[in-house]
């Protein structure tokens, strides 16, 4: 498993990125995975930094194995060092019990001093609530800012009224937020005919309420979402044009969809940035501005960590017999 893990990190980094927060997986009475990952995060600190959520893929409270519950495996991974409460109350059997794993998720975060991260209404279904709870948990306990709700595809599909309501709740609580676009894309309005929904949440109208936003990728190579690389750039692509995030005034900030805003919601802003005296954890990329590197899907020239170099590639060199004066008929 480390393995794999080793070999899931050094495709990431080979884009560019440096920071990872990565779902693993604790509904397993042995917690390999979990135990895998914290080797593999401390193995690789100077070089990458990885939060590993406890991340209870089969329920909090539909899962049970050995005498334990899911929720007692998030609490058994937080104890061995994981970083993240995770969850997926979408995925349990009643609407009681997903309700009841939100108020669990926050309560274990605040009694171990860790963050939250929930898979939370990765679903079509537009009367999906759990991202109301979450928000609402959060705030009660002032912990907004340090909770994401990733996915909530089920938002895009609220009725605008609604959303409207929440979105004011969310600049209130400071709640973030991960979209996944590839992911989302491929997985969600499988049940549609036409129209069919696009799945991502509402990206465009978070970026216009100050409300944290990041994309991320959620999969590599694994049974929902194969193709799976770590190539940021790709994923900006990609949101981009799937949430339509292509005003004027949006491009300049765009990229902050894959750097400061991630920062932002793992909480290393002290450490992340270009600004006197942090670290010096920076990428190159080929282009002269931030709508060219868009334009064209530039590439990551190098990577820096500490001040050495993590990767560098040459500038890509054309060849072209091509006569742009010559005329065709």
């Amino acid at each position: 498993m480390k393995e794999r893990m080793r070999k899931a990190v050094n495709d990431v980094a080979s884009y560019g990125t440096q920071y990872i927060r990565a779902q693993t997986d604790c509904t397993d009475p042995n917690l390999t995975g979990i135990k895998a990952a914290i080797e593999v995060r401390d193995e690789l600190k100077d070089n990458i930094t990885i939060q590993v959520v406890a991340f209870p893929q089969n329920g909090m409270y539909s899962f049970e194995e050995d005498g334990k519950t899911g929720r007692d495996l998030v609490e058994e991974a937080l104890k061995l060092g994981a970083d993240c409460v995770g969850g997926i109350p979408h995925n349990e059997w009643s609407p009681e019990d997903g309700a009841e794993s939100v108020k669990e998720i926050v309560r274990l975060a605040i009694k171990y001093d860790k963050l939250i991260d929930v898979h939370c209404d990765e679903t079509d279904d537009a009367e999906a609530r759990y991202l109301e709870q979450l928000n609402a948990e959060a705030m009660k306990q002032g912990y907004g800012p340090y909770t994401t709700a990733s996915h909530t595809c089920s938002f895009s599909s609220a009725d605008d009224a609604y959303a409207f309501r929440m979105m004011g709740l969310f600049r209130q609580s400071g709640l973030n937020f991960v979209s996944c676009p590839t992911e989302n894309l491929f997985l969600q309005g499988r049940q549609d005919t036409y129209p069919k929904r696009r799945g991502l949440t509402r990206v465009k109208e978070f970026v216009d309420n100050d409300i944290n936003v990041a994309f991320g990728q959620d999969s590599i190579v694994d049974l929902w979402y194969p193709a799976g690389s770590g190539n940021l750039m790709n994923i900006l692509d990609n949101g981009l044009h799937a949430t339509q995030l292509m005003r004027e005034q949006d491009f300049p900030r765009n990229f902050d969809l894959i750097t400061y805003n991630g920062a932002q919601l793992m909480r290393i802003e002290d450490e992340y940035g270009l600004d006197e005296g942090k670290p010096a954890n920076f990428i190159v990329v080929d282009a002269p501005t931030v709508f060219e590197a868009q334009r064209r899907r530039s590439d990551c020239l190098a990577s820096v960590r500490h001040g050495e170099y993590l990767f560098k590639k040459a500038l890509p060199k054309y060849e072209t017999e091509l006569d742009v004066t010559r005329k065709t008929k």
